[in-house]
Parts: structure tokens; sequence; C-alpha cells
């Protein structure tokens, strides 16, 4: 079996079943990859590269990862958070410094690292566009430590930013975590501004969105991605967007 282990925040954390409809990327990727990948998933809630790396969570890692094995590294949420220092990176900086510590943890163990931006937030403004992300200076951080480092990167950040703007606003947020009160039985009070966080259909559409990047690098990291379930899915969207008010009227009878 082919390793992937997965470094990042709540965005990409396996959530519990009492924590339902929450759902982390690297929880629903594995429905995207060849038969022959299994995923160890390590991203917890709120965490940045720093406290990751201080809570001994790459130490972890290192003691795990095995020669051919892959690091997806995917931060920046929490590293934003200028008001708390345990968390905070600068992007120009310490952010860099600390992505190059996970790169060295996959290459000392003879494993591929992989750098993946965040997702977006689904932040819209009156106009209905996008705000300015909060994401960018870390993004462009990505980018310089991908030339520094020489790691493939995947940026999640513009796809999953093109997709949600395209999408529109109220269309998503079916997609985040915005809960009617009385949904569900551990938000009583329900949600209604959280636009980080991802239901079961946000982390299968945004691995979707990673999945068709991730197909298109070399090897070894483009066969990770499963392409007859990509070349279904296309199908699957051709289908929909081509069916008749007839057709759905038709559907509409059966139930």
């Amino acid at each position: 079996m082919r390793v992937i282990f997965w470094a990042g925040d709540s965005t990409n954390t396996c959530n519990k079943a009492h924590r339902f409809p929450q759902t982390g990327i690297a929880q629903a990727f594995d429905r995207f990859t060849a038969p022959d990948v299994v995923i160890y998933d390590h991203a917890v809630n709120g965490r940045s590269t720093k406290s990751f790396i201080d809570q001994g969570r790459l130490a972890t890692i290192y003691d795990e990862i095995r020669k051919g094995d892959f690091l997806f590294i995917q931060f920046a949420h929490n590293d934003e958070k200028e008001t708390d220092p345990d968390r905070y990176t600068d992007p120009d900086t310490t952010f860099i410094e600390n992505l190059g510590k996970f790169v060295n943890v996959a290459r000392n163990k003879g494993a591929y690292p992989l750098f993946i931006t965040p997702v977006e937030r689904r932040t819209f403004g009156e106009d209905g566009k996008l705000k300015p992300s909060l994401h960018t200076p870390y993004v462009e951080a990505y980018y310089k430590a991908a030339k520094e480092f020489d790691v493939p990167l995947i940026d999640l950040w513009k796809s999953s930013r093109e997709w949600i703007e395209k999408t529109g606003d109220e269309p998503t947020k079916k997609f985040f975590m915005h809960i009617a009160p009385g949904e569900v039985a551990w938000l009583p009070e329900g949600l209604s501004t959280d636009n980080t966080h991802l239901k079961y259909e946000g982390a299968m559409k945004f691995s979707e969105l990673l999945a068709e990047d991730l197909i298109k690098l070399p090897e070894p990291y483009g066969s990770l991605a499963d392409p007859e379930v990509l070349a279904e899915l296309e199908l699957q969207k051709d289908f929909t967007e081509n069916k008749t008010d007839k057709d759905v009227a038709d559907e509409e009878k059966l139930y």
C-alpha cells in the first residue's frame, strides 16, 4: 500500500460521528484515491505550522513515516492568527521556515512532500463577489517555499476560490457549516456564520478539485488519484447539466 500522511488543521481533520456533518478534506479524499492508497490523517483542529511542530505532532509523523510514503502539508488558517503567539507565523519568514521543517521530515525518511494551499473561506461581499482573502500572503509564501525547497505545489486556494465565486453566495452555504437551529443535536442553536469549516458536501467537492490537480502531477504523485473516479464524475456532471425540465419533472414523479 502507498501511504499519505496528512498534516493540517480543522479543514483537513477526521471528524468523529458525533460531530457530523463537519468533515475534513483529508477525511473525504480517499474517495478519490487509487485502490492501493491509504491516508493517515494527522490533521488536528486549531493547529498552525508552529503549534503542530511545538506539540510534537511533526515528530510523531517522523517516527511513523517510511521510505516511499507521502507527506501532504496544508496549513495557513491558524498561522494567520496574529493575536495568538502560540500559533501565529509570519508569511515571509517563520511560515516558510516551518514548511521547510515538514519537507525535511519527509526527505530524511525517503518520503515525498507535497504542498497544498488552504481551502478558501466563503466570504461574500454585498456585490456578490468574494472579499479579499486573508490567505493571500500565505499562498504566496507557499509558492516561495515550493521554489526554495523544490516541492510540488497544488493551489487548492485558487481552485476553491474560483469555484466558490462561480457557484455563488447562497448555493455555497450547503457546502460549509451553515446549520439551522435544531438541525444538528450538538449545535442546538445552529450556525450561520461558519464560512471556514466544511460539511460532507464541501469536503467532497474540494477533494474533487484537489484530485483533479493531483492527477496532473508527474510521478510518483499523479497516480495517487484514481482516473476512473474522476472520469465517472465528469460523465455525471455532463448528464446533470444536460437534463431538460421534462427530465426533472419525470424524476420528481417517481418520489
